[in-house]
């Protein structure tokens, strides 16, 4: 299939996306016509930041598994839609056409059918990454039903809270999972965390490690068995669910600043269109290309970049079950050969991660198929976007560097690959239709960095600027509500700043207009009356030839006000600390100036991060300001060890 509306030069660009502030309903109302509807739309767009209430496409009538399987069915049948990677690499992988995972997800659907799920009903999905996961997901969507996905490594309790919060009325499973050398007993987590959740009443369990499990009669239901009910069965098609565009599609949970998870809701209809324009256009995707995002579909970058997006472009999506550095460093690479993969897109701490080993993991793999690099979930540090240029793309790959969130649906602010310029450490330039803003301290618009009024008036911001990162008009993929508590949605996004959606992050715009995330605002420090962000310190210090990867944050000091606490990760076991101290400080003191140099320099082997690879700073804050025995939960970390050594190596 060919993308009418891909941009292909820098002059479409800004075109484009003048057209797309000067007429937002206009633009959308175009890209929309490219897809599959039952019923056209009875009004683009319906919008008010106050509530917030937002609609689009509203009274237009859509599946979007219909957008993502059946319309390639015609030309792309037999074309590869998902090809998978195990864990083990000598296991078997498993390539699903276009055609073989339509009949999957039509199959599944009726087996959530002859279980009684309908319209509505919450479905909680824990399960590993195989391609069943997709399929399930695929599958509620086909139905109408609302898909709640939890990463496959979140505890009983967190699973029972987001189960509780949603009211699943059915869980789909595993017996377990594999990542990397462990074996990770999903079965059991669920069965704990159902002993507080009685809203949900029949659990469907895949087998992929055959491991022992227990299973409960009349509750507990084997995935094959199910199916084979189905196969038995004479029709092989499942008809779609007619949704309404502003219907719910799946509920995403995110860690909230009070501990409770915040259940982030996206629909239907701009779901759809935001998240395959964003692909096609930032990935500048071409027919016949292989995708390799290396994101748990736990994660909003797997439900929109390993799924939707992808599929409803009709790509060919690369799914891996294991880790980067299992059984090797050289994992990535191995499957970037195997598959001939085009396009990488993956976070900056597995970069990071990989360059610690040097560079014989990547020795004698053929990465000349790689086309376009990507990078998502934090800024990208200098350091590790010229490694990545050099020794992944060997200098010929662009590099969209994507900011977005879990709230926004879709990537909003980032290069198109090869088309706008990239800039190492920025995301650059906004989508069309995205209409960023800096504010400050007191929702002052910060002049020159309103993008679409530049756009319309041809202007550019001058110098370069700093502020509150907000976004002043809806795009289709913005978040809806929280499930259960409109209120904290409105309180979360819409109250900081009146008519705007407040990101939480601060960024920079330079002359060129281009933006540089600086990280949450509340990550920003106030060091002797100077603004700091601590993304700009951590780049510094990774700049030191043997720290792999750092985290700076602030704790109370009496000359200063804010003093800087880092924590660094370093090469090697034995070392002279307080040789590396110094270099360190002279390293940030050379690259960002004196003022910046941290005060404190704390040497540890890990970093608390979630499952995306987000560092959460906020536990970091409190063990530098002394406050140790209340850090909040830290069962859904990665690690949640590393916490204790860093308590105990505090300085």
């Amino acid at each position: 299939m060919s993308y009418s509306y891909q941009i292909k030069s820098l002059e479409q660009y800004r075109e484009t996306y003048k057209k797309s502030v000067e007429d937002p309903e206009g633009f959308w109302g175009v890209i929309a016509k490219q897809f599959s509807w039952k019923r056209p739309w009875d009004k683009v767009l319906d919008w008010n930041f106050t509530g917030p209430e937002i609609k689009w496409f509203a009274g237009g009538k859509l599946n979007i598994t219909e957008n993502c399987l059946d319309r390639h069915l015609e030309k792309l049948a037999d074309k590869p839609a998902i090809i998978w990677e195990p864990n083990d690499p000598s296991e078997n992988n498993r390539i699903l056409t276009y055609k073989e995972l339509y009949r999957e997800v039509c199959k599944f659907a009726q087996v959530l059918r002859n279980n009684q799920v309908k319209k509505g009903d919450r479905v909680c999905i824990y399960m590993p990454m195989v391609p069943e996961l997709p399929i399930a997901v695929l599958a509620c969507a086909r139905i109408g039903a609302i898909h709640s996905v939890v990463f496959g490594g979140f505890s009983a309790q967190s699973i029972a809270d987001r189960i509780q919060d949603a009211q699943c009325s059915i869980v789909i499973t595993s017996d377990g999972g594999f990542r990397g050398n462990k074996e990770i007993p999903l079965k059991s987590v669920i069965d704990e965390a159902l002993l507080s959740s009685p809203s949900a009443k029949k659990v469907i369990v895949l087998k992929r490690t055959q491991s022992l499990v227990m299973m409960k009669p009349g509750r507990d239901l084997w995935w094959d068995e199910e199916l084979k009910k189905v196969e038995a069965g004479s029709s092989q098609d499942f008809p779609a669910e007619t949704m309404d565009a502003e219907d719910m599609l799946f509920i995403l949970y995110t860690s909230g600043s009070t501990g409770k998870p915040k259940g982030v809701v996206h629909t239907c209809g701009g779901y759809m269109v935001y998240t395959n324009y964003s692909f096609v256009n930032t990935f500048q995707y071409r027919q016949g290309e292989v995708f390799f995002c290396t994101a748990d579909i736990g994660w909003i970058t797997g439900h929109s970049y390993i799924i939707y997006g992808p599929l409803s472009a009709g790509a060919t999506s690369l799914m891996f079950e294991g880790i980067p550095t299992w059984p090797n460093a050289g994992r990535f690479w191995d499957i970037v050969d195997k598959y001939k993969v085009n396009i990488l897109y993956t976070a900056p701490t597995a970069i990071r991660s990989l360059m610690g080993f040097g560079l014989d993991p990547v020795k004698g793999k053929d990465l000349s198929s790689l086309r376009i690099l990507g990078t998502v979930g934090e800024p990208i540090n200098e350091e590790a976007w010229h490694w990545y240029d050099e020794h992944i793309g060997k200098k010929k790959c662009p590099i969209v560097d994507t900011w977005w969130q879990t709230e926004t649906g879709g990537i909003l602010i980032s290069n198109l690959a090869g088309v706008t310029p990239s800039k190492p450490a920025h995301a650059t330039l906004p989508l069309p239709g995205i209409q960023p803003v800096l504010v400050d301290e007191n929702g002052n618009v910060v002049e020159g960095t309103d993008a679409a009024q530049n756009a319309i008036d041809s202007k550019m911001p001058g110098e370069l600027k700093s502020g509150n990162l907000c976004i002043k008009f809806p795009w289709p993929s913005i978040i809806r509500t929280t499930y259960g508590d409109h209120n904290r949605c409105f309180q979360n996004y819409f109250s900081a700043y009146k008519n705007l959606y407040f990101t939480g992050d601060g960024a920079l715009v330079d002359e060129g207009g281009n933006y540089r995330i600086t990280g949450r605002v509340d990550d920003v420090l106030n060091v002797s009356g100077h603004r700091i962000g601590t993304a700009e310190v951590e780049n510094a210090i990774n700049m030191h030839a043997r720290v792999v990867e750092s985290a700076v944050v602030g704790y109370p000091h009496d000359v200063k006000g804010q003093g800087i606490y880092a924590f660094v990760i370093r090469q090697g076991v034995q070392f002279d600390k307080e040789q590396d101290r110094k270099e360190i400080i002279q390293t940030v003191t050379k690259i960002i100036g004196a003022i910046a140099k941290p005060d404190k320099i704390q040497f540890v082997s890990g970093l608390p991060k979630t499952r995306s690879g987000k560092i959460m700073r906020r536990i970091l804050r409190k063990i530098a300001e002394g406050e140790t025995s209340n850090l909040g939960d830290t069962t859904t970390l990665l690690d949640p060890s590393v916490v204790e050594e860093i308590k105990n190596g505090k300085l």
